[in-house]
């Protein structure tokens, strides 16, 4: 069921999504869970005094932001990512061969030419994630719409291709979705939390997949409450999830699941290792594979085309 009271604009709420009858999956290579493998990445896009009169909070630790001038401790907790957390991680992927995908904004990835040049040489797709680190759900859908064309000419001079899907920092404003139909060369929308499949949206009789995220599986919550306290939390949460998921296929079919982690964030040594045994438990099962998001998106429109829209 589909609810809009028209007053406030965007989406329409959908509360019962496939329900009981949930296509049921088996993914390439007959995977009972396709897990994407997101590397977020961020550094140098962040809201920062010099160029917005405020900082950032989401450093490293989860304090108010200081308002009277430079907070060069958080600067540098966002530097630590770029500088040494990312190379960790990049190391990591290619010693274990996992395909992941870059949700990196197009102001961090041009700073940044080394990763970029990492990206197209082991062929990782990259999820749009603005222009930079900022808070969309704040700007007038003029500006929305102005920074978006601006981050995919960006993206295209830095990456010599444009993303074809989309996920904003924390939520989205009720325009983007429009503005990604609107722009016309989106593949996906990866903002929705919703589900563990990808699904199929109208937008003002345009039709759009919907490759869901998710925030469940996802290293800020070393930051916050409920959160983890140690990466043998964060291995133990992702590990019981992928176990329980490719159980479950047994009855309802395959699911899709979302692993993301910061460069400045599991790039620390200590979390990077919980990482490293997720990616080990993944290995030591026949059953579970690692795709990139792009993957998973062309893969659900070459077999799932005819899906319901809701």
């Amino acid at each position: 069921m589909s609810v809009n009271d028209g007053r406030t604009g965007g989406p329409p709420r959908d509360y019962a999504g496939y329900g009981r009858f949930a296509p049921k999956v088996r993914w390439p290579g007959g995977a009972k869970v396709a897990i994407n493998l997101v590397l977020v990445y961020e550094e140098g896009s962040e809201i920062d005094f010099a160029t917005d009169g405020v900082n950032d909070s989401w450093g490293e630790y989860g304090l108010p932001s200081i308002d009277s001038g430079r907070d060069l401790g958080t600067e540098t907790h966002f530097e630590f990512g770029s500088r040494a957390g990312v190379w960790r991680l990049t190391r990591l992927f290619d010693r274990y061969d996992v395909p992941i995908t870059v949700s990196g904004t197009a102001v961090a990835l041009e700073m940044n030419p080394g990763l970029v040049g990492w990206i197209r040489q082991r062929g990782h797709d990259v999820l749009g994630h603005g222009l930079r680190w900022t808070e969309y759900w704040t700007l007038p859908r003029e500006e929305e719409r102005r920074q978006l064309q601006e981050a995919i000419a960006l993206y295209t001079r830095v990456l010599g291709a444009r993303p074809l899907g989309w996920n904003c920092r924390s939520r989205p404003s009720i325009h983007t979705r429009d503005l990604l139909v609107e722009e016309g060369g989106f593949l996906y929308d990866s903002d929705p939390c919703n589900d563990e499949l990808p699904y199929f949206v109208d937008v003002r009789g345009n039709r759009l997949l919907v490759v869901p995220y998710s925030k469940t599986f996802n290293d800020s919550r070393y930051l916050i409450a409920p959160g983890y306290s140690n990466p043998g939390d964060f291995a133990r949460d992702c590990c019981c999830a992928i176990d329980y998921l490719a159980d479950e296929a047994e009855e309802i079919g395959g699911r899709m699941m979302t692993i993301a982690v910061h460069a400045r964030w599991t790039g620390q040594p200590n979390r990077a290792s919980g990482l490293r045994d997720v990616i080990r438990h993944v290995r030591t099962r026949g059953d579970v594979a690692f795709l990139r998001r792009a993957d998973i998106a062309s893969f659900w429109l070459d077999h799932h085309a005819d899906g319901p829209a809701t």
